[in-house]
């Protein structure tokens, strides 16, 4: 008896040689073309080969070596940086309030100026133009030293018994021509109480500078060595700012007057100080405060209601795996319901074109030609509007219906292999938590990156740069925004200042950065490869299973995984740097993009567009072609490059039947993400919004500040676990298509060449497997 040789018992078997010459087939052309040969029959082929060896060796050595300089600059960078310089505010010298020698009980930063803040986007800039210092702690009152000087040159004008002036703003310019004892006896009268109130920069003593110097505190304002006024403060994140804003007590008037209820005073132009005036600020600062509040009131509805939420999750784990089960058996309802539907709207609009071109008939001014306007309604009110809509629908339903009846074939065999993915997947349950691994997988991988990106971030020099420069300073070389060093600047005789910006310095630190930034893009497609080529590889052993569920391999995802890690890693490494390649050029777009924000050259913006559309594109034809390398990788152990070839001509030969499939499997994963988060997200909001009244009674819905929180946490959570179930499906549905078409190819149907495929596609394609003769 001649019978149908069994694959071992593993589901592997030895090389096959797919560089042999075709047989022709009925489903394809005969000969060589340009998409190459079909493949011919091999009697030793019956699945994912066993003796293969290891591929894309320099590939696998480049990746551990690239591995290795991202651990070489994490340590550079370890050794270097220092993250307390991005947890903790920095002054204007660059020092860390509460961490650097001299600032331990120094936590808070406290800004000389809210006005120069108010022109940028919050406070919490580091670049707020203005002398930043760390103190103990925020001025728990208003103060305005433009009033409170008076007190001490009041006193300053008694001891001068020779000077009789008709204000006291006439001492501003006297005192520095007084003599020293006259200024010490003034300083002790107004008392040390009046001093304490003064925050001024590191080595600064007011006293001592009216003393010894004659600088009032207005002059002292004027160098910005001290505060001219501050509000009642408290601490945000270790910055001081207003604390009505922190605590929602109170309002900016009050906030913006002392205790004597006097307005605040700019030094720089003598008038009062409005909401206005750091009405930008207050707004951010603001927006800061509500996200403050909103992420705290957040966290307690979570600490609340998690274990609602997980339940949630479970269910929703349940829903996406029940779904995948009972595609067998909906599938084709759906696909067909959605073509009918499809067919229904297309006749509906017809109908109502129809009806609306002659209930239009004796309207007057309906039949007059098309004239251009704004005024698009004008248009609807046109008869030959109606009629091209309904010409054109009809020539859209003629079109779709000829695509149909050329198509019938294929949308079935699309169905039928769609239902073999679901019992692929039914067969192979732990196929469902493997995509658990790369996604821990991913996360070590960004935790590992952040690592390197805050201590590269952090170990460059501290930056400064030039501010308030008077618009009649001379020297043209003092420009705002250039750089600067504080110990040389402050030798200057200017009134503009030198404030720290970042740390940075270094051109290698950015280069470091782009550096890490492509081992992570290198990586976490790596890691993506890795899980495609394992569930290629197992759901490849279901299908060329001859006896299915019998002969499929014990272990499969386990089987291909050690295939992968073994044979393979330098052809994922391969497959998955022309990816992150692309990656990297993408986010250089964007960034010479932001560079170009400002200027004015449209074709250099137009060209950098375009790029980005190309690459994007790019980016997602790479992606098929790397899915499909990885399974032809998974099946016959070959290296990436001719695995990828041999698949795209694979499917270039079929390329109307690849189209069908996708679109097809698109649908259908599309309708079962909505179902299953519509689904979920709705019964959510019936349950925490207090609407089911019977479930009220079994338990008590917890007191959630916002109840939509735990019905958008649920729903994202959903959108992520349906994606992870139908990911694994998905993958199902292309390694079985491929597995498919080789099977048209290689085999007839004969005794000899019996079809792997079931019996509903061979029913479809009008084929059976011949019974063997006895002899």
């Amino acid at each position: 008896m001649v019978g149908k040789k069994r694959p071992p018992k593993d589901g592997a078997v030895e090389e096959t040689d797919f560089s042999a010459p075709a047989v022709p087939k009925d489903e394809n052309e005969s000969g060589k073309s340009k998409y190459g040969e079909p493949l011919r029959y091999d009697p030793s082929f019956h699945g994912p080969i066993a003796n293969r060896g290891c591929t894309d060796i320099i590939c696998c050595i480049l990746f551990l070596l690239f591995i290795s300089g991202m651990f070489v600059i994490g340590y550079f960078g370890w050794s270097r940086g220092d993250p307390n310089k991005l947890i903790y505010p920095t002054d204007s010298r660059g020092r860390i309030c509460g961490y650097d020698d001299g600032l331990e009980n120094k936590t808070n930063l406290f800004f000389f100026d809210l006005l120069a803040c108010a022109d940028t986007t919050t406070l919490l800039e580091l670049a707020c133009p203005t002398p930043q210092v760390c103190v103990n702690s925020c001025p728990p009152n208003t103060w305005i030293g433009y009033y409170e000087q008076k007190d001490l040159l009041v006193e300053l004008g008694k001891v001068i018994a020779s000077f009789d002036p008709s204000s006291w703003e006439d001492l501003f310019n006297i005192a520095e021509s007084t003599q020293k004892a006259d200024r010490m006896t003034a300083a002790d009268r107004v008392g040390e109480v009046f001093w304490s109130k003064f925050i001024c920069d590191y080595g600064i003593d007011p006293k001592d500078e009216f003393v010894v110097n004659g600088h009032t505190p207005f002059a002292l304002f004027e160098m910005e060595m001290c505060a001219s006024y501050y509000v009642t403060s408290k601490d945000l994140f270790q910055r001081c700012v207003p604390s009505y804003l922190v605590d929602a007590i109170g309002s900016l008037d009050d906030a913006l007057t002392d205790l004597d209820n006097r307005t605040l005073i700019d030094p720089r132009t003598g008038q009062n100080i409005t909401g206005s005036d750091i009405g930008l600020a207050e707004t951010a600062l603001a927006a800061v405060i509500n996200a403050q509040q909103l992420a705290s009131r957040v966290l307690q509805d979570f600490q609340k209601a998690w274990h609602l939420i997980l339940g949630a999750l479970v269910l929703s784990s349940i829903l996406s795996f029940l779904w995948i089960l009972v595609m067998r058996w909906v599938a084709g309802v759906m696909v067909w319901f959605g073509i009918l539907a499809m067919f229904a709207l297309l006749v509906f609009g017809q109908y109502y074109c129809y009806s609306m071109y002659i209930d239009l008939k004796n309207v007057p001014g309906s039949d007059a030609s098309f004239t251009f306007t704004l005024n698009l309604k004008s248009y609807l009110e046109l008869r030959d509007t109606w009629l091209a809509f309904g010409i054109i629908q009809s020539v859209i339903t003629l079109i779709m219906l000829l695509i149909l009846i050329f198509l019938c074939k294929r949308i079935r065999i699309a169905i039928e292999l769609i239902k073999e993915g679901s019992r692929a997947v039914s067969s192979m349950m732990f196929t469902l938590l493997w995509p658990i691994i790369p996604y821990l997988m991913q996360i070590v991988i960004i935790v590992l990156w952040a690592f390197i990106a805050v201590y590269l971030a952090t170990s460059g020099q501290a930056t400064y740069m030039v501010a308030n420069v008077p618009t009649n300073y001379e020297d043209g070389n003092l420009v705002n925004g250039s750089s600067c060093q504080p110990e040389i600047f402050n030798s200057m005789n200017t009134s503009a200042i030198c404030v720290f910006v970042e740390y940075g310095g270094d051109p290698n630190l950015f280069r470091m950065q782009i550096y890490a930034l492509f081992g992570l893009f290198w990586m976490m497609c790596f890691v993506v490869a890795l899980g495609q080529i394992v569930l290629a590889g197992a759901f490849a052993s279901y299908y060329w299973a001859f006896h299915k569920p019998k002969d499929i391999p014990s272990f499969p995802v386990t089987m291909s995984l050690g295939r992968a890690l073994r044979y393979h890693l330098g052809s994922l490494a391969f497959g998955s740097l022309i990816i992150a390649i692309v990656k990297i050029i993408r986010v250089l777009l964007e960034y010479m993009e932001k560079k170009l924000k400002g200027a004015e050259n449209r074709v250099a913006r137009f060209i950098l567009r375009c790029l980005k559309c190309c690459f994007w594109c790019l980016e997602k034809c790479l992606k098929f072609i790397n899915k499909n390398a990885y399974i032809m990788i998974a099946v016959y152990g070959k290296s990436f490059c001719p695995s990828a070839k041999k698949a795209f001509f694979l499917l270039m030969r079929n390329i109307v039947r690849v189209v069908v499939l996708d679109k097809m499997t698109d649908f259908l994963l599309f309708i079962g993400k909505f179902c299953i988060i519509l689904g979920v997200g709705v019964g959510s909001f019936y349950f925490f919004s207090g609407r089911v009244d019977w479930f009220n009674d079994l338990m008590v819905l917890p007191s959630l500040n916002y109840y939509w929180i735990p019905i958008i946490l649920i729903i994202v959570g959903t959108y992520f676990i349906a994606s992870c179930f139908f990911s694994v499906y998905n993958m199902a549905v292309d390694t079985l298509f491929l597995c498919f078409l080789e099977d048209l190819e290689r085999h007839d149907g004969s005794a000899e060449k019996p079809y792997y495929m079931n019996k509903g596609l061979m029913k479809i394609l009008g084929k059976k497997n011949k019974k063997p003769e006895a002899e």
